[in-house]
């Protein structure tokens, strides 16, 4: 099963602080491993001071105090730009007809212009997995899957976005065991 474009959503029993609690968007899964970025846990740094850092200008007041994400422990000095595929620049991996994932710079220029894309997740960091990694993770229920909803990616507010998640499935998340079995 490719999971590609799909939420993966931590279990009770997660430890890992990296992933406790969290909803992951994967953003590639293959033979090969998988990546993805969390999308429900906003760090202390918003748009403004990302592009200050980054010596560019956002022309966009609005978006100015938006917060930027922990996307996950792998890179966590890169920028991940998750956005609707609208446009076109050097380094994007088209996700879904309706979601890309950019780590160029030039995505973040025209956003900050005014004419980027309109619905924008920015994460610093990825999270990833090795060959068969995450499908041994899965066999031992430490994860929760489902297909990825834009409203939980861009409109839900973030700490809303794992009971939301949770709920694609049709699951009270008061009532998940911590304790994995198979029945």
């Amino acid at each position: 099963m490719n999971l590609s474009d799909h939420f993966l959503i931590s279990m009770p029993n997660m430890t890992d602080p990296n992933f406790s609690g969290s909803v992951i968007y994967v953003c590639e899964h293959n033979v090969a491993g998988a990546m993805g970025i969390v999308i429900n846990k906003p760090t202390d740094l918003t748009y403004a001071g990302l592009f200050d850092k980054v010596n560019l200008k956002l022309e966009i007041a609005p978006l100015a105090e938006k917060p930027v994400f922990f996307g996950g422990p792998v890179q966590t000095d890169r920028g991940f730009v998750l956005h609707d595929p609208r446009g076109s620049y050097n380094s994007s991996l088209i996700v879904s007809k309706d979601r890309a994932l950019t780590t160029s710079k030039d995505v973040l220029e025209s956003l900050g212009s005014g004419v980027g894309p309109e619905r924008v997740l920015i994460t610093l960091g990825y999270s990833g997995w090795g060959a068969g990694q995450l499908e041994q993770e899965l066999a031992q229920n430490a994860w929760l899957t489902v297909k990825a909803d834009s409203h939980i990616l861009y409109e839900v507010s973030p700490e809303k976005r794992f009971s939301c998640a949770i709920s694609l499935l049709g699951i009270d998340v008061g009532r998940l065991s911590p304790i994995a079995g198979h029945a």
